[in-house]
C-alpha cells in the first residue's frame, strides 16, 4: 500500500528501544577490557563468560554515566534500583541470563525535545533508562544473508559479553501520523548527539556501539486500542530508522487491509532494499522470568552524588547549535543542513583544534563530505579526526601546503598513511619556495609556448594562467602559485 494510503487509513503508534554501549575501559561487572576489534575471546574472563563460582562487581563508572544520561533526559533517579536476571537461551549469551534492571531500573520518566526539519520541535516521552550488559557476538558462516538460516556452522566471539550497556525505552509515541519515520530518525540522532556530547560513549552505529530497535504497530482511523506491534531489531544507520519505520508501517497496512493478522514478533531489516523479515515470535516479560539478581548489591546513589554529577552536565547539543548559529551568522536552513549531514559536531571539534570557522566548514561539508559518499560510510566514520584536519588546513594557511597538495594529505590520512605532517616529509609534498628552482620551471614554460610569453610582454597579463598551470604541473602541485604568477610577470616584463 502506498504510504500516503497508510496514513490517510490507519495512526501509527511507535516504541523506539535505543541500546547504548557505554566505552569505559573495562566490562560492566569485571576487569575485562573493552577495546572493540581485538582478536575474538581475548577480552575476556571466568565472570564475563559465566562460569561458575565467578561473582560479578558492577563498573562505578558506568554507574555514574548511567545516572548522567537519566539527568540528560530530564529523568527521576532512582535512590534505589537494583539488577535483574533476564532468563533466556542463545549461545552468544553465556550465562544463559543476561544481568539487566527490571522493574526497579535506575532512570525513569523523562523526556527529550527533537527538532524535526522544518524546525517544529516534537516531544518523545522516556519510559526508563536502565543499565544491563551486552551480549558476545554470532558470526553465521554459510549463509547468504550472513543470518543463522542457511549457515554450515556459528562463530562465537566473547569479547563484547558483559560491555556495559544502557537501554533507553521511549513511551508510546502517538499522533505522529506520516511524519512516523522523520520522529524516528530525528529522535535517534538527538539521542545520538546527546550521547556523544556526554561523552559516555563513540555511538558508533556501523559499529554497534549504539543501535536502534523499532517497534511498530497500526490503528485503524479512529481506534483507541493499539494494535499488534512489531520490533525491528539492530537497526543501524539513521537513515535506516526511518526506512524501516516506514516500510512496518505499509507492510502491516498490507496484512490488516487483506484480512489478516500482525503477528507480535520481531524482525529483521535488510539494509540492500529497506524490507524487514520476520524473525522470531516476541516474548513478554514473564517469558524472561525475571528474579532479582542475588550476587550484585542495589544502586543506592546518594542526592549529593546525584547533583555533583548533574554539574558535569556539558552544553546540550542542541542550546550549543543556537549559540553557534548566532556567532556564524547562518541560517536556520544553513544549519539544519550541517546537523542533518552530521557535518556540525566535527566543524566545532575540528575549529576547537585550531581552524578557523570558514575553513573547517569548508573542508567538512565540500571534499570530505564528497570522500565519504565515494567511500559509502557516513562522515564521521571517516578515517581522519578533527585534530587531523586542523592540522593540514594549519599547513595550507602557513603557506606549506597548497589547497590541492593539501587535498593529498588528506586522502593519504584516510588512506591509513600516518600523520599529516608525517606524510608531506615522506612525499615530499611541501611547497617549493626556492625561487631559483621556481626561475627555472618558469624560464622552461616561457620557452616551451613563446606565444603565450609574447601575449603576455603585450600587456595581456590574464595570459600568465597557461605558465603558471604548466609551472604547477611540471613541479607536482608543489609551488605558491601567487610566487609563480609573480616570477613569470617579473620575467617578461
Amino acid at each position: 500500500m502506498e504510504f500516503t494510503e497508510v496514513v490517510s487509513r490507519f495512526d501509527p503508534v511507535m516504541g523506539m528501544e535505543v541500546h547504548v554501549e557505554l566505552h569505559t575501559n573495562t566490562k560492566m561487572f569485571c576487569g575485562c577490557p573493552t577495546a572493540f576489534g581485538a582478536e575474538p575471546n581475548t577480552q575476556v574472563c571466568p565472570v564475563c563468560i559465566g562460569l561458575p563460582g565467578a561473582l560479578p562487581v558492577a563498573n562505578r563508572q558506568a554507574v555514574e554515566w548511567a545516572i548522567k544520561i537519566g539527568l540528560a533526559l530530564n529523568c527521576s533517579i532512582a535512590p534505589y534500583s537494583r539488577f535483574a536476571r533476564k532468563n533466556y537461551f542463545y549461545p552468544d549469551q553465556p550465562k544463559n541470563y543476561q544481568i539487566s534492571q527490571y522493574d526497579e531500573p535506575i532512570a525513569h520518566d523523562g523526556y527529550l525535545d527533537v527538532q524535526l526539519e522544518d524546525g517544529s520541535t516534537w516531544r518523545v516521552d522516556i519510559e526508563r533508562a536502565h543499565m544491563e550488559e551486552d551480549t558476545g557476538k554470532s558470526t553465521h558462516v554459510g549463509s547468504a544473508t550472513g543470518r543463522i538460516h542457511g549457515a554450515t556452522h556459528s562463530l562465537l566471539d566473547f569479547n563484547r559479553a558483559g560491555v556495559p550497556l544502557i537501554e533507553i525505552v521511549s513511551k508510546p509515541i502517538v499522533g505522529a501520523g506520516e511524519r512516523a519515520p522523520e520522529i524516528a530518525r530525528a529522535y535517534v540522532s538527538a539521542l545520538r548527539d546527546l550521547l556523544k556530547s556526554l561523552d559516555v560513549s563513540d555511538v558508533r552505529m556501523d559499529q554497534g556501539s549504539m543501535r536502534c530497535d523499532a517497534n511498530v504497530s497500526l490503528m485503524p482511523k479512529g481506534a483507541t486500542e493499539f494494535g499488534t506491534r512489531t520490533e525491528t531489531k539492530n537497526v543501524n544507520s539513521l537513515r535506516s530508522v526511518e526506512i524501516a519505520v516506514r516500510h512496518e508501517m505499509c507492510r502491516q497496512a498490507d496484512v490488516l487491509e487483506s484480512g489478516g493478522e500482525v503477528v507480535l514478533e520481531t524482525r529483521h531489516f535488510h539494509e540492500s532494499d529497506g524490507t524487514t523479515t520476520a524473525g522470531r515470535p516476541k516474548e513478554s516479560a514473564e517469558d524472561y522470568r525475571y528474579f532479582p539478581e542475588p550476587d550484585l548489591a542495589p544502586v543506592e546513589p546518594t542526592e549529593e552524588l546525584i547533583e555533583s554529577i548533574r554539574a558535569t552536565l556539558p552544553e546540550l547539543p542542541w542550546v550549543r547549535r543556537a549559540r553557534v548559529q548566532a556567532d556564524w551568522g547562518v541560517s536556520d536552513e544553513e544549519m539544519r543542513d550541517l546537523v542533518n549531514a552530521g557535518a556540525l559536531d566535527l566543524i566545532l571539534a575540528t575549529v576547537d583544534a585550531g581552524a578557523p570557522p570558514a575553513e573547517a566548514r569548508s573542508w567538512w561539508v565540500s571534499y570530505l563530505t564528497q570522500q565519504a559518499n565515494k567511500r559509502g560510510v557516513e562522515l564521521d566514520a571517516l578515517a581522519i579526526t578533527p585534530a587531523q584536519l586542523a592540522r593540514v588546513i594549519e599547513l595550507v594557511a602557513e603557506g606549506k601546503l597548497t589547497n590541492k597538495l593539501g587535498r593529498q594529505v588528506v586522502d593519504a590520512v584516510l588512506d591509513g598513511e600516518g600523520e599529516p605532517d608525517q606524510i608531506v616529509a615522506d612525499k615530499g609534498l611541501e611547497v617549493v619556495r626556492d625561487d631559483s628552482a621556481l626561475q627555472k620551471a618558469v624560464d622552461d614554460a616561457l620557452a616551451a609556448q613563446p606565444d603565450i610569453a609574447d601575449k603576455i610582454r603585450s600587456g595581456k597579463v590574464q595570459a600568465a594562467g597557461a605558465i603558471v598551470g604548466a609551472v604547477m604541473k611540471a613541479t607536482r602541485g608543489q609551488a605558491d602559485p601567487a610566487r609563480v604568477k609573480e616570477l613569470v610577470i617579473a620575467a617578461c616584463s
